[in-house]
């Protein structure tokens, strides 16, 4: 299909491809574009009754969003009928790869096309750093890890396809040879992170991440550990300055103060599946008369996934080299992290080019799934908490992590130090040291997952300081009370959180729930019958946003009222268009009557604004920055990926000062022509004052007007009716000032676009811009979210069967954006934490999902049954003030979940356990 000549203009050349984002044209309707666009044509309105989702018919009814929902037929253009593709794995990583038995798949299972790693050498393809190993294991090599790619099998028939996949389940269609053990690489990063406070709060502290930088050891042995001991002629100065404080703290636990209760205990979390409903999905299609790609992919970091794809096909030779690539991005059943910055569209775009002319789809199965998808990192920790006797208060705190990363590296360097710096959750502890190294194995690759390396070590934080509150003896609330951070207070890499801190609030929330207060009675209760119950608690906090963050927004009022919303963040069941939607009504008084969201296409719908960007953000200095940030079309990031704890923070951000911009320079001198006031007249600086209700705008002493009238008004006199911008964070926003109407207007974002009437856009050029400082590259957070949960627990004593009878959530997420999908976040997390506690479990290599031979049968995860359905209370606590912004919850609701269970369960058996899942058997073992 040959581009037109409005489709030309909006590609990106990257490697000397051409990128488009630009969707199918409304005209080919019903086609992909109309699909992606909620509400859309239907016009469904949510806003109707104060409640419900932009998303939610679409979703309910079964309207094509998802990829794993398209097929040839449904694309206006393609080429009617669908091939498809296998992804072959290996289930081996300690032999030899010699190759498949292709003599299985003979007569109508025959693939028509076998793709392997010699066919992509003689193609030509790279592999961008971040995803560093080889697409394919070549022949004659040992996989890199359990689940490496071999090949892909291409059919033009289905039941070709159908057959084959059948005959290769069973393992013993890849062969192997002589056995040479796992592959060793080097691990993927370490760190050590050490804080020692001053001598009061407000002095500054002695050592600190933010003061002295980030450091690692630069020794390692022969074998995967580093060294971490203070070596300075061999690791440099700053590593052993931090190391001879980290030494002296753990010295000062080893000490045998008898004031002093120190508790030295090792925990282990498991290897777990994101277990999203869909699993991976993806359609190409390559034209070679037009050296046309067209991709229908569902992934979290659309932007990344074409830079990605471009690189990987950038030197390929002819005819493999397409010219142009277009991407459908579509809604995504689940990400959970598991669909952020991964490597599954390359296999698409790879299948479509080797079978040219032919729509190719490539659809994991849920065996398939489990043998290739990224996982949650295992962790072994030992940790070391120093407790005064007198004073209840945490002296000092050391802890060692060591994750397993599995075959590629994924984000586990990240997760490590996410997980370093989380270690000590809501505490304030003056001495802290923390090791940790994410090690390179042969297990299927652990990266990127909700809870994102905050849920293991906060998991054995929170038993280990149940434990603590017990040997004092003190009330567990009221310990963690004694050491809860406070507003002002500093984290574990030395910086304040600049927004609010509500633990002291949330603890008193649990402390005067019913299941706490009559923990006594129930657990009475349980000893005259066959049962024994426990009660738990535990509270943790999880930062959002990664400090690297941006969104990109694009608003239109048209002069019937109807507003127009597109985003860059993409929909993963976070209900993001709903945020956008709502968010931008709070401006504009009307819920949209379309919403568009992963729209990446920087050169069409935010062609206006020229972006261009340079560097890496999070590790340029402060010149740098200043040089770049110069140009006006400068941002540090253009588009980043969406996570579970970024949407409403960072998604909705860019949408919202766009309606701001409307409001203020379109909506609002609308309004005054209408109340017929002129500029000079004290009203109009009084626009922020004013307030929408039921879809009029509402001022002291005028008439009510009426959003339709407003815009009628707006595009009259060719006032602002349309606002595109970008916006940027790194730990804080990134501020501007742009020349609006005669007027400077300033705002949290760095780049700026209006439209005035039913013109064109025009680009503003911003007079001045303050980015964040490099420096804060330094914290561990600035952002974060604060989440309690009580549970009450009765476990049979002949079997050891576990019923949660009850439980209570408490969380503050700022402004709470879609009160319903906050609930519906913190209930479907509460089933996560649950699942993670007691059922979830991957064996790390040979016996686990790298084998290609797991699914449900196996994997068990929480259902109906394991759940309380009608005795779980969520309560979200209203924002600070009336204009809060909005804090991502949806990673931290399933936080303190799994250690609330398992305090219960010490409650109830007086067993603590240090390793998850806690199991049925293990729970009848301790009881017999």
């Amino acid at each position: 299909m040959r581009p037109s000549r409005r489709e030309f203009v909006k590609w990106v050349t990257a490697s000397g491809i051409a990128l488009s984002f630009s969707r199918l044209a409304p005209a080919e309707e019903p086609g992909f574009a109309a699909r992606q666009t909620l509400p859309g044509r239907q016009n469904w309105n949510p806003a109707a009754n104060g409640a419900g989702r932009i998303d939610g018919v679409a979703k309910v009814t079964g309207a094509k969003l998802y990829a794993s929902d398209f097929r040839a037929a449904d694309l206006p253009g393609w080429p009617s009928k669908t091939a498809h593709a296998i992804l072959v794995r290996a289930p081996d990583a300690t032999h030899v790869y010699t190759g498949m038995d292709l003599a299985r798949l003979s007569g109508a299972s025959k693939p028509s096309v076998v793709v392997t790693a010699a066919d992509l050498a003689r193609m030509g393809t790279r592999v961008p750093e971040f995803y560093k190993g080889d697409l394919f294991c070549p022949a004659g090599t040992t996989p890199t890890y359990l689940g490496q790619p071999v090949a892909l099998l291409l059919f033009e028939e289905f039941d070709a396809f159908d057959q084959a996949r059948l005959k290769i389940r069973d393992g013993g269609f890849v062969k192997f040879a002589e056995e040479t053990g796992a592959v060793v690489l080097p691990n993927y990063g370490a760190f050590r992170f050490t804080r020692v406070a001053g001598p009061t709060p407000e002095a500054p502290d002695v050592y600190s991440p933010v003061l002295a930088g980030w450091v690692n050891p630069g020794k390692f042995q022969n074998a995967e550990r580093p060294i971490w001991t203070p070596l300075a002629t061999e690791t440099g100065a700053a590593y052993a300055k931090a190391a001879t404080y980290g030494e002296q703290i753990r010295a000062e636990l080893a000490a045998r103060d008898p004031g002093l209760l120190v508790l030295d205990r090792e925990f282990e979390t498991q290897s777990n599946d994101p277990m999203f409903l869909e699993p991976e999905s993806g359609l190409g299609w390559y034209d070679t008369g037009a050296k046309n790609l067209e991709l229908v992919v569902g992934v979290q970091s659309p932007y990344e996934t074409a830079e990605a794809l471009a690189y990987v096909l950038g030197n390929a030779r002819a005819p493999f080299k397409p010219a142009h690539i277009k991407y459908l991005f579509a809604y995504m059943g689940g990400g959970f992290g598991g669909r952020d910055h991964t490597p599954f569209p390359f296999y698409v775009a790879l299948a479509a080019i080797f079978l040219p002319g032919r729509p190719v789809r490539l659809a994991h199965d849920r065996y398939q799934q489990f043998q290739g998808g990224i996982k949650r990192n295992a962790f072994k920790m030992r940790t070391r908490i120093g407790v005064d006797r007198a004073t209840g208060k945490i002296s000092g705190f050391a802890a060692d992590h060591v994750l397993d990363g599995g075959g590629l590296a994924n984000y586990s360097r990240n997760v490590a130090t996410v997980g370093a710096t989380a270690a000590i959750g809501i505490y304030d502890i003056p001495k802290v040291d923390i090791t940790t190294v994410a090690l390179h194995s042969r297990g299927v690759t652990a990266g990127s997952m909700r809870g994102y390396g905050t849920l293991q070590p906060m998991t054995a934080l929170e038993v280990l300081i149940d434990e603590a509150a017990a040997a004092l003896p003190l009330d567990p609330i009221e310990f963690r009370r004694r050491n809860a951070l406070k507003t002002g207070g500093k984290t574990m890499t030395g910086n304040p959180y600049s927004v609010s801190v509500r633990t002291p609030e949330i603890l008193d929330k649990i402390e005067q729930h019913p299941i706490w207060q009559q923990r006594t009675q129930e657990k009475a209760r349980g000893q005259q019958g066959g049962i024994v119950v426990g009660t738990g608690v535990a509270c943790a906090t999880k930062n959002y946003g990664s400090g690297a963050d941006c969104s990109l927004g694009r608003v239109e009022i048209d002069p019937q009222g109807r507003i127009a919303i597109r985003g860059d963040h993409v929909d993963m069941g976070n209900g993001i268009g709903t945020a956008l939607a709502n968010r931008v009504a709070t401006y504009l008084g009307g819920v949209a009557d379309e919403v568009a969201v992963h729209d990446v296409d920087i050169s069409g719908t935010y062609g206006a604004l020229a972006l261009v960007t340079s560097g890496n953000s999070r590790t340029m200095n402060q010149a740098t920055q200043d040089a770049v940030g110069r140009n006006p079309r400068w941002v540090p990031v253009i588009s980043t990926a969406t996570f579970a704890s970024n949407g409403a923070h960072v998604g909705t951000q860019a949408a919202a000062e766009a309606a701001r911009v409307i409001f203020r320079f379109g909506l609002w001198p609308a309004a005054l022509d209408l109340w017929s006031l002129e500029p000079t007249n004290p009203v109009a600086k009084q626009w922020e004052a004013a307030r929408w209700k039921d879809g009029r705008l509402v001022m002291p002493g005028l008439a009510p007007l009426s959003l339709s009238l407003i815009a009628a008004k707006a595009h009259a006199r060719n006032f602002v009716t349309a606002a595109m911008t970008h916006a940027s964070s790194r730990w804080a926003w990134s501020r501007a000032t742009f020349p609006v109407a005669g007027q400077n207007w300033t705002a949290d974002i760095d780049a700026l676009a209006v439209r005035r009437g039913g013109g064109k856009y025009a680009c503003l050029d911003r007079s001045s811009v303050k980015y964040p400082p490099t420096e804060n590259n330094r914290f561990g957070t600035v952002y974060g979210a604060m989440c309690a949960t009580l549970v009450r627990v009765e476990i049979a004593r002949a079997t050891g069967v576990l019923r949660i009878a009850k439980a209570y959530s408490v969380l503050e997420c700022g402004k709470a954006l879609v009160p319903e999908i906050v609930l519906g976040q913190a209930q479907g997390a509460f089933a996560m934490g649950v699942g993670f506690a007691l059922l979830e479990q991957l064996p790390p290599f040979e016996g686990g999902p790298g084998n290609g031979e797991w699914n449900l049968g196996q994997y068990l995860v929480a259902r109906g049954s394991d759940l309380p359905l009608h005795d779980l209370q969520i309560e979200v606590l209203p924002p600070v003030t009336p204009d809060e912004p909005p804090k991502g919850m949806a990673e931290v609701v399933m936080i303190p979940v799994a250690p609330a269970i398992l305090n219960a369960i010490h409650d109830a058996t007086g067993r603590r356990f240090n390793s998850l899942p806690v199991t049925q058997q293990m729970l009848k073992g301790v009881l017999s």
